[in-house]
């Protein structure tokens, strides 16, 4: 599965009562560092799948979903298990980085 886009509507469907780990990107299209990390993002997703879920979520299409995680930087990962935020990265993280923010939640 690819990376899916992430709303309020499916928010709760998709990340929520997901049962397996939820890597959130929260990005914006005018950030230079978002679009640095999307192929990142990309890339753990083909590598991961099946053991993790990949959600984007754009903070200008779905502010509350931004302001409800206290997303106050973009680009932020958010590791998620079970609804419940486990860890977070703000700013760029090359591939390896960004594996070893999920190494223990999968």
């Amino acid at each position: 599965m690819a990376e899916i886009n992430v709303t309020l509507e499916n928010f709760e469907e998709e990340v929520e009562k997901c049962s397996i780990p939820v890597l959130l990107d929260f990005w914006a299209e005018w950030c230079g560092p978002c679009r640095m990390l999307s192929p990142v993002v990309a890339e753990v997703a083909k590598k991961y799948e099946g053991k993790i879920r990949v959600g984007k979520v754009n903070v200008d299409e779905v502010p509350e979903l931004a302001d409800s995680f206290g997303v106050s930087s973009i680009p932020m990962l958010m590791v998620m298990k079970e609804g419940k935020c486990m860890t977070t990265a703000v700013g760029y993280r090359d591939q390896p980085q960004v594996e070893k923010m999920l190494e223990e939640y999968i």
